[in-house]
Formats: structure tokens, sequence, C-alpha cells
């Protein structure tokens, strides 16, 4: 199942995560559980390796949809950089536009 967000205007990281990861997530990134478990990314080693976010984003991973057909290159690069810096995150390393086309 892929999220409908072909069109969608938003670009900057800290608005795609509003948009469409804090309802899951949680807007502190610490995640949630109750109808389901949602794992937080808030301090979560994984976030740490740029390849394993880039394809959960891209492919989806359990109850998580894909967003691969969804976002742009740049949408998705944007987001996964978001969560990297913050939450208690602190990954130096960017995934760029280039690391997204590769990774599809």
């Amino acid at each position: 199942m892929s999220a409908n967000l072909t069109h969608c205007p938003v670009q900057s990281g800290e608005a795609l995560y509003k948009a469409i990861c804090q309802g899951c997530h949680m807007p502190d990134a610490k995640g949630a559980t109750g109808a389901g478990s949602y794992p937080a990314l808030a301090g979560d080693a994984k976030v740490g390796n740029a390849g394993y976010v880039l394809l959960v984003v891209i492919r989806g991973q359990k109850a998580m949809p894909s967003f691969g057909d969804a976002l742009s290159d740049e949408q998705i690069a944007a987001v996964i950089n978001y969560v990297r810096a913050r939450f208690g995150n602190d990954y130096a390393k960017d995934v760029t536009v280039e690391d997204v086309k590769a990774a599809r």
C-alpha cells in the first residue's frame, strides 16, 4: 500500500514529518502503543543507518506504508535528514538526493 501524496506541496523535512510521520511516530518521535505499535525514532540507533531508513521510507515495512511512489527524491531526503538531526538523533552525514535515487 502506498500513500497518495504525489502532488504533496510540502517540501521541508519538518513539514513533511508533521504531515505524514507524526501521526504514528508522535510529535516527539517517541512512538506509541495502542491499536498498533509504532516505533520510536527518537534516539533510535537504526536511524543512524541511512541505507536502512531509506529503504523503509521508500518501500515500507510491516504496518508502515511505502512512500517511494508518493514523495519525490528531494522530499524523501528532506524528511529523513530532519529525523536524523532531531529528537535526540545526531547523525552528521546527510542523505542526498543521489542516495535516494540509488536506493530506488
